[in-house]
């Protein structure tokens, strides 16, 4: 038995779809809201266990008889320092003390690049303090660290689509749009999410993961723009000033299409070594631009930032 946390994300949504199709057995462990728009989500019978990680007792009947927890929940893109404190560190320390309680094998999860409990930056510091927490719980596990994640609904490359609609003169970038990032597809994260359940040499490792190519954050802007078909002149901002404005849409708009986390990943190069997906779990990772082709060309970029910016803010477990 598996057990999924953050089941309904991002992510997590094609792994669930992934997990059934290949056949396995799973439950998932959902609040009572997510636990009902799942219902609509899938189109198969699905085991849900309501509640959340924070919840002693409902995180105890969720991991009874699991074997492995593939721990996706997070409020990376839509929470604030407390928020990330209170769902990702508390929430991982819960789960570990509930997976020794229930002698569950082992839990695989997904870091950031760069994650390191003494990093300047709080999404970076966080992640960093969890896969600590992990590799010290005395129970086996499986770290993968990746890239930005891009793909049909992804919080990152659909953003800045977004944000070139929402200015129809100019794009202003962070910096300079010359720190390295390493993306990597959806489909590929989810190809090494289940492989890791039965590849051996991924026990008790943290995987550095990425896509084929290396990019700068200014040529991924102007890629983006290429294949949404929305050119606009690039000017930079120093990232201090940014953060300001960052804070300051954030407390004007229900839901910022930039947060300080989003920053955290433009502050410092993040890459991995190419050939690990290879190596690991014998994949060839999706290239970006080829990739973008297929569902970022046409899609109502101005729309979907009118929904998404009055969207009310998720609740917090």
């Amino acid at each position: 038995m598996i057990l999924v946390t953050g089941g309904t994300g991002f992510i997590g949504t094609q792994l669930v779809r992934k997990l059934h199709a290949e056949g396995r057995e799973f439950r998932l462990l959902l609040n009572a809201s997510r636990a009902r728009h799942a219902a609509t989500l899938f189109d198969f019978p699905v085991d849900i266990v309501e509640g959340n990680i924070l919840d002693d007792e409902s995180l105890f009947r969720a991991v009874s008889g699991v074997h492995v927890i593939l721990h996706l929940e997070n409020a990376q893109w839509w929470g604030r320092l407390r928020d990330l404190e209170r769902v990702e560190l508390n929430g991982i320390r819960s789960l570990i003390t509930a997976a020794r309680a229930a002698r569950v094998g082992r839990i695989i999860t997904l870091s950031h690049l760069g994650a390191a409990p003494a990093s300047a930056y709080a999404l970076l510091r966080i992640k960093g303090m969890v896969e600590e927490a992990i590799r010290s719980s005395g129970l086996a596990y499986t770290i993968l660290r990746t890239g930005p994640v891009f793909g049909p609904n992804d919080a990152f490359f659909n953003h800045i689509a977004m944000q070139i609609r929402a200015n129809p003169f100019f794009f202003m970038m962070p910096g300079r749009g010359e720190i390295v990032l390493h993306p990597i597809y959806i489909e590929d994260i989810l190809d090494a999410l289940v492989g890791s359940l039965s590849v051996i040499d991924t026990i008790d490792k943290v995987i550095d993961l990425g896509g084929p190519e290396y990019i700068s954050f200014e040529d991924l802007i102007r890629t983006v723009m290429r294949v949404s078909g929305a050119g606009r002149p690039i000017i930079g901002v120093p990232p201090y000033l940014f953060r300001w404005l960052t804070q300051f849409s954030s407390r004007v708009l229900p839901r910022s299409l930039i947060t300080p986390q989003w920053l955290d990943l433009l502050a410092t190069n993040h890459t991995a070594r190419i050939g690990n997906g290879y190596q690991y779990f014998g994949m060839r990772p999706a290239r970006l631009e080829d990739t973008l082709l297929t569902y970022m060309r046409g899609r109502p970029y101005a729309r979907m930032l009118l929904a998404r910016t009055f969207r009310r803010r998720p609740r917090v477990l």
